[in-house]
C-alpha cells in the first residue's frame, strides 16, 4: 500500500484550513498564508515517507531479482530525498554499496553529451541543424549524400540511418580500436534505412558527437564535461573512463550475470570504447547534482546557468517519434519518442523524460517528471531491468497518486520467465544436414570493411574463431550442417553465440562468411550481422 499523495493531502488539509480561517484569521490574506504554510509543511512532511518507500522498494527487490547491489536517488521539490546505497558492490569483496559507489552508467552519458552540445549552441559555435561535415570534415557514411545531410541533431536523434548497434562490434566488447579508426569504419558500416525515416538506436553517432564536442571546444571530450558539469555541480567523484577513476579509489562496483541459477561476477571497465556514447562512471551522490539541475531546466544547485532554457527545451521535445505499445498506451502513453540524449512521452497527464544504460553485468535508469518536481536514478550491479523498473514505478505511483500495483511481483514474473527462457534455451537441429569441406578450407583471415580481420584456424581438430581487435571474441565452431557452423565463445556469460555460413564458390574454395546471433535473447550490440567477411 502507498502513502498518501502530497495532492491528495494538501486537498484533506484545506477545508481544515478554511475553517480555522473564517473563525480566527481576520484576512484572507492571513488565510492564503496559513494555508501555504499547512501545505508546505505536508509537503516536507511526505519527504520521510517518499523515502522510506524508495527505501523499502530497493530492499525488496534486492532478493527478489537476485541482485547483489543497488544505488538509488531520488529527488523532489529541489531537495535530495535519497541518495543511498543497499546490497553488496563485489560478489569477491562483500563490501556494501553506498552513496559513493561508483558504476558504469553507461547509455546515461548520452544526456551528458547532448547537455556539452547544448552549451555549445548556447556558445554559438554550433547549430542542432549544422552539417556533421562542417566540424568533420573526415566524416563519412555508406552513403554520399547521407554523409552530406546529415546533422548535429540527426546525431543526437536516432535518425541517421544506420541500423540497431550497427557497427558496434567495433567498441562492444572492448576493442584497442582509435576514435579516429571508428571514423574510417564508420563508412563501410551498412546502411539501413533513409535519413530521418525512422528511429534506430545507435551508439556510435554519439562518439561522433563527442568528436564534435571535443574539436569544436578545443579540449577532450572528458576535459570539456569536467568543466561544463562536473566541476560546477561538485561531482566530484564523475569520470570519463574507468582509467581515469583515482587508483587510491577502490569503492566501485563490479558487474553480475545470471546464468544456470547462480550468479557469476563478470568485471568490466565500464564501457570505455564507448566514449560520449556511454564511459561515464558516477554515484548516487554526484548523481543527485546532475538531477537537481536537470528539473531546474539547466540551472545548477547553486544558481549558476549551465544551459539556456531554450536549448534545454531542444533537448526535451520529440524529435524521432516512436510507435505506442500496448502496455504503454494502458499507461496514459498517448505519444512517445527520442529527444536528445533522452527518451520523451507523456505518462498518466504528464511529461516522462527517461534514459537507461547497460554493460554486462550493470544496468541504469533515470526518470523525471519535471511537472511534479521528481527525478529517480536506480543503479544496480545485475542485468535484472525488472528490479530498476519496479523501484521506479512504486515512486512514480506515490508522486502521482496512481492506483497501486505491486510492481516487484509484475516485473519478477517477467524477470524469471526470461531467466528460465535462457536456461531452456537450445539450439534447433537442421531440417536436413550435408557434410562440411575439410576443416582447412575454412582457415584463414577473413576481413570486414568497417571491423578489420577476424581469423579462422584449426586447432586440435576443431575450427577456432578469433576477432583480431576485439580479446574477447575468441570461440571454437561446432558443425551445424553444410558450411554452416555455431560460434561458441569461450566466455559463455556473453549470451552470444552465432552462426557462420561460409560462402563456397563453385570450385569449392571458400570466399567468404556472414554471421547472425543464435539467440533473439544477445545484446544488439553484438551486430555480426552486418559484417560482410571477405577471405583474404
Amino acid at each position: 500500500m502507498k502513502q498518501m499523495s502530497v495532492v491528495k493531502l494538501s486537498q484533506q488539509l484545506k477545508p481544515t484550513v478554511l475553517a480555522l480561517a473564517l473563525l480566527m484569521m481576520p484576512s484572507l490574506s492571513s488565510y492564503a498564508q496559513a494555508t501555504d504554510t499547512l501545505v508546505n509543511t505536508a509537503v516536507e512532511a511526505e519527504k520521510p515517507a517518499l523515502a522510506e518507500h524508495i527505501r523499502a522498494s530497493a530492499a525488496a527487490s534486492l532478493p527478489a531479482f537476485n541482485v547483489p547491489g543497488m544505488a538509488v536517488v531520488a529527488v523532489h521539490q529541489g531537495k535530495v530525498v535519497l541518495a543511498e546505497g543497499f546490497g553488496i558492490r563485489d560478489l569477491e569483496s562483500q563490501l556494501p554499496v553506498t552513496k559513493e559507489t561508483l558504476f558504469g552508467v553507461a547509455s546515461h552519458t548520452k544526456a551528458f553529451t547532448a547537455a556539452a552540445m547544448a552549451t555549445l549552441v548556447d556558445q554559438g559555435k554550433v547549430s542542432w541543424d549544422d552539417p556533421v561535415v562542417k566540424h568533420l570534415p573526415e566524416f563519412k557514411l555508406a552513403d554520399a549524400q547521407l554523409s552530406a545531410q546529415l546533422t548535429l541533431r540527426d546525431l543526437l536523434s536516432h535518425r541517421t540511418g544506420l541500423g540497431l548497434g550497427a557497427g558496434d562490434l567495433m567498441i562492444w566488447p572492448n576493442t584497442d580500436k582509435t576514435t579516429a579508426d571508428l571514423l574510417a569504419g564508420l563508412a563501410h558500416v551498412p546502411i539501413a534505412h533513409g535519413l530521418r525515416e525512422r528511429f534506430d538506436y545507435n551508439n556510435l553517432m554519439f562518439i561522433v558527437a563527442g568528436e564534435v564536442i571535443a574539436r569544436v571546444s578545443g579540449m577532450s571530450y572528458a576535459d570539456y564535461l569536467a568543466e561544463t558539469f562536473f566541476n560546477p555541480l561538485n561531482m566530484n567523484n564523475t569520470h570519463v573512463g574507468f582509467s581515469t577513476i583515482p587508483a587510491t579509489n577502490k569503492n566501485f562496483a563490479v558487474g553480475t550475470i545470471e546464468a544456470q541459477g547462480q550468479l557469476h561476477r563478470f568485471a568490466l571497465d565500464y564501457l570505455e570504447d564507448f566514449g560520449a556514447a556511454g564511459a561515464i562512471a558516477s554515484n548516487a551522490e554526484d548523481f543527485a547534482q546532475w538531477l537537481l539541475t536537470l528539473l531546474n531546466h539547466g540551472v545548477s544547485p547553486t544558481g549558476e546557468q549551465l544551459i539556456s532554457e531554450r536549448s534545454f527545451q531542444a533537448m526535451w521535445q520529440v524529435t524521432t517519434p516512436l510507435g505506442v505499445p500496448p502496455a504503454a498506451a494502458a499507461q496514459g502513453t498517448h505519444f512517445r519518442g527520442y529527444g536528445l540524449g533522452w527518451f520523451v512521452k507523456n505518462y498518466h497527464g504528464v511529461k516522462h523524460v527517461s534514459h537507461s544504460g547497460g554493460i554486462l553485468g550493470m544496468l541504469s535508469l533515470t526518470t523525471l517528471i519535471p511537472e511534479h518536481d521528481f527525478a529517480i536514478t536506480v543503479i544496480s550491479n545485475q542485468q535484472a531491468f525488472g528490479a530498476l523498473t519496479a523501484v521506479t514505478e512504486e515512486a512514480l505511483e506515490l508522486i502521482l497518486d496512481l492506483p497501486d500495483k505491486d510492481w516487484l511481483a509484475s516485473e519478477q514474473a517477467k524477470y524469471d520467465d526470461m531467466i528460465q527462457a535462457k536456461a531452456e534455451f537450445t539450439l534447433p537441429a537442421p531440417s536436413r544436414t550435408r557434410a562440411a569441406l575439410d576443416l582447412a578450407s575454412y582457415s584463414g583471415t577473413y576481413r570486414d570493411a568497417w571491423y578489420g580481420d577476424v581469423n579462422i584456424s584449426v586447432n586440435d581438430d576443431q575450427l577456432a574463431i578469433s576477432f583480431a581487435h576485439t580479446p574477447m571474441l575468441q570461440g571454437q565452431l561446432e558443425h551445424y550442417s553444410g558450411d554452416t557452423f555455431v560460434i561458441r565463445w569461450h566466455e559463455p556469460l556473453l549470451e552470444a553465440d552465432a552462426f557462420i555460413d561460409f560462402s563456397v564458390n563453385r570450385e569449392q574454395q571458400v570466399t567468404g562468411a556472414r554471421l547472425e546471433a543464435v539467440a533473439d535473447f544477445t545484446d544488439f550490440s553484438f551486430d555480426f550481422h552486418n559484417l560482410r567477411l571477405i577471405r583474404q
